[in-house]
């Protein structure tokens, strides 16, 4: 049975934060999956890999961050490293040996994150329109004078939400902690392999991100993989086919990797 049918079990926090998560037991690397900005672990990228690895018997985590799904406290309240945080509690406590992170949006920043943090545990990085820097470069820089007055002013704003009916209600916290974590302005200082996936017709994350965050890295073992006609969710069937095949390809790729070059 895959955990997308199990019971969803509780990492309690400090502070009486309740992190709700799925958890599938098995091999060695297992891989965890983080989702997006206002997303969870039910989303349809999380439930295919779910689905995907426990038929091959891999460890496999997907979990919710405060103020996500199923796990406890408010959104609004939320930050990116605060949720960094939530990230590296669940890796600490819920798993075991090298992991491959795999970021979803906003989930793709907060994977970086993490591995700067437990480089020995993290033995690969997988990218779904990652948008590292999103609250700064996608967000305050894209907002009007008078949003950005009525921000500072109320502390929050509403901004449409193209995939709920509800707004998303940003907080001048979220914005102002997010300065304290961004990535793409310096060198991102990790060695393991990475592969990227981004849409051409991503309307949230411009593709140039991808690049821009392939150049930052200072491993040499990049790849990305455009999606010509790929929006921002990748979550059509052949979307959540090549993720399974990009994250197969990244597990063969650790397992066995490539000869080193005679000189």
């Amino acid at each position: 049975m895959t955990s997308e049918n199990a019971k969803t079990q509780f990492l309690e926090l400090q502070n009486h934060v309740r992190l709700a998560y799925h958890f599938s037991p098995g091999s060695s690397p297992g891989v965890v999956f983080l989702s997006g900005f206002k997303s969870d672990m039910t989303g349809s990228k999380a439930l295919a890999l779910d689905v995907h690895l426990s038929e091959q018997g891999r460890a496999f985590l997907r979990f919710d961050y405060q103020g996500h799904g199923q796990s406890s406290s408010d959104f609004v309240d939320g930050t990116i490293g605060q949720w960094a945080d939530d990230a590296i509690a669940a890796l600490d406590q819920l798993t075991q040996g090298p992991q491959i992170l795999v970021g979803s949006s906003m989930g793709g920043w907060l994977m970086l994150l993490v591995a700067l943090q437990r480089k020995s545990r993290i033995a690969g990085l997988v990218g779904l329109a990652a948008a590292p820097d999103f609250t700064e470069e996608l967000m305050w820089d894209a907002f009007t004078e008078e949003q950005k007055s009525a921000l500072e002013q109320d502390g929050r704003l509403e901004i449409p939400n193209c995939y709920d009916d509800d707004p998303y209600i940003i907080s001048q916290g979220l914005i102002e902690e997010g300065r304290d974590q961004l990535l793409l302005r310096s060198a991102i200082d990790l060695e393991m392999p990475v592969r990227l996936i981004q849409g051409k017709q991503d309307e949230d994350v411009p593709w140039q991100t991808a690049e821009r965050l392939a150049d930052q890295l200072t491993s040499s073992d990049v790849e990305i993989q455009y999606v010509k006609d790929g929006d921002h969710r990748l979550s059509r069937p052949h979307d959540l086919e090549r993720l399974c095949r990009a994250v197969d390809g990244l597990i063969q790729h650790i397992e066995n990797p490539p000869d080193m070059e005679i000189q």
